[in-house]
């Protein structure tokens, strides 16, 4: 009754203000002299208060052991920990009686007292933190994960964020080249989880840092640190923007032809959310940025070369191997030793310091990947091959190279060899430029690789390809003897006919 906060107001005004006496009211409302005094006393009704702790008499002395039960659970997986009801069940067996609500509760108070609390930090300008993120994306009509790296300055929160088909060296290396670009310098001291990819052992509280890792912190000379095991809060920041941006920026789900547009519309977004400001600052973030990069090392002469190479040899087929995958290789060095880089979105083979063959990388597993132009002078040795060469399968040609096959085939004994010429002009001409040439040669009708040459952009005119006896005075000292039909009357057999 007496919570009712009219009534509360209005036994205060009378006793305090008007000065009637706590008897008289005591008289009026047969309230208890106790209730009276709260009321006076307190400007709202305060409600029940324990003085002490309830004593929880049967569960009190079980406490320890649930405390212990819930301790070992942190060395097992999560899904396999005890539940409340399991706990329960566990006591009956040692003696407990009570029931099951006083377990369910002394669980949850036990491990809301167990929660670990962390104390606020002070980010210092010029470090930063890394971390990579998954999330998924509509790529070409097709939904699949990716991987996004992510590199963010804690003191000024700008960061930056690229994404990949997976997470292995050359990302992260790729990733650290392309954030420092962004930012313009180098974070003086860097945070890092327990990656395999930077870390390829602990022991104890040592680490064996990987030969990767290694050549990118020799390149840009930045300091590092890395967590402690499963402790991501120590880079707190960076998980936090894993988060927000796959939610700001992911949601909804992105529909993209491929990585270069997707990786254009995160890098915008980067931009425009330096414009953002924090909450508790009153610069915004692109200002906070200078006194980030005023801490920061500046750029080395040349970037960090994002590759990883793996020295290799060319094989029978004209293939190396290179993550799983086979490359094609030119001709001319079949069974020779070369290196191989791959970048993130290509693939080099070298000869010494000399590029030989650039190719698309492949992330899949067990492809191959052929350049038709490395085997074409192969088909000219072996032109019996011509119909089942793999690497000419995918090669799409107009309905033109057909026709000319075909009229070549049937009007020369050797018009295959002749048509592998004709494919063999790929090697300096455009396939465009080679349709128009073989297009105009069978207008013309004239089926042959010289007489198609002749149409090609930059083929000589017909007169610098004629033998021109003006200005060549010595050759009129050049005796030749005139022509005697007789001559090849001896060539001929007994009995053939001339």
């Amino acid at each position: 009754m007496y919570r009712n906060m009219d009534k509360w107001i209005e036994i205060r005004q009378r006793v305090l203000r008007e000065g009637v006496s706590k008897r008289q009211i005591l008289r009026e409302t047969g309230m208890h002299w106790r209730t009276l005094e709260k009321i006076l006393h307190n400007s709202s009704p305060p409600g029940y208060c324990r003085s002490k702790p309830a004593v929880k008499t049967k569960i009190g002395p079980y406490l320890d052991r649930i405390k212990c039960i819930l301790e070992d659970d942190k060395q097992v997986l999560r899904k396999q920990r005890h539940t409340a009801k399991r706990i329960w069940e566990r006591l009956q067996c040692e003696g407990f009686d009570g029931g099951y609500t006083a377990v369910k509760d002394a669980v949850r108070q036990l491990q809301k007292t167990g929660q670990e609390v962390f104390m606020p930090l002070v980010h210092t300008p010029g470090e930063a933190q890394v971390d990579f993120g998954e999330a998924a994306v509509k790529m070409a009509g097709v939904l699949r994960k990716v991987k996004f790296f992510v590199m963010v300055l804690p003191h000024s929160d700008v960061f930056f964020l690229k994404t990949y088909e997976r997470e292995c060296t050359e990302t992260f290396w790729d990733g650290h080249v392309e954030s420092f670009k962004f930012f313009g310098r180098i974070p003086s001291r860097i945070s890092y989880d327990n990656s395999r990819i930077a870390i390829s052992s602990i022991v104890g509280s040592g680490r064996k840092i990987t030969d990767g890792f290694k050549q990118l912190v020799s390149h840009y000379l930045f300091k590092y640190h890395f967590c402690n095991v499963a402790r991501p809060n120590e880079k707190g920041v960076v998980e936090g923007i894993v988060k927000y941006s796959r939610l700001n920026f992911l949601v909804p789900v992105p529909q993209v032809k491929d990585f270069d547009e997707l990786n254009r519309y995160l890098l915008e977004r980067c931009r425009e959310d330096m414009d953002r400001r924090l909450r508790g600052h009153s610069a915004i973030k692109r200002e906070l940025l200078e006194e980030d990069r005023h801490a920061m090392q500046p750029l080395p002469a040349a970037p960090f070369e994002a590759c990883k190479t793996t020295a290799t040899k060319v094989n029978s087929q004209l293939l190396v191997r290179f993550d799983h995958n086979d490359y094609s290789a030119p001709l001319e060095y079949a069974f020779r030793d070369v290196t191989v880089k791959g970048f993130v979105d290509h693939v080099e083979i070298c000869h010494y310091n000399m590029i030989i063959a650039v190719h698309n990388r492949c992330w899949d597993k067990e492809q191959q990947l052929f350049d038709p132009l490395h085997y074409l002078p192969l088909l000219e040795r072996k032109p019996g091959s011509l119909p089942y060469a793999k690497p000419l399968q995918k090669l799409a040609l107009p309905q033109c190279f057909a026709i000319l096959q075909s009229r070549l085939e049937a009007d020369q004994a050797d018009g295959r060899r002749e048509y592998i010429r004709v494919l063999r002009l790929l090697e300096k001409y455009t396939i465009e430029q080679l349709t128009a040439a073989i297009g105009k040669a069978l207008r013309l009708r004239t089926h042959s690789s010289d007489a198609v040459a002749q149409f090609l952009p930059d083929a000589l005119p017909w007169r610098q390809r004629v033998f021109m006896l003006a200005g060549r005075k010595h050759l009129r000292y050049v005796q030749i003897a005139p022509n005697n039909i007789k001559v090849y009357g001896g060539l001929l057999r007994q009995g053939g006919v001339a």
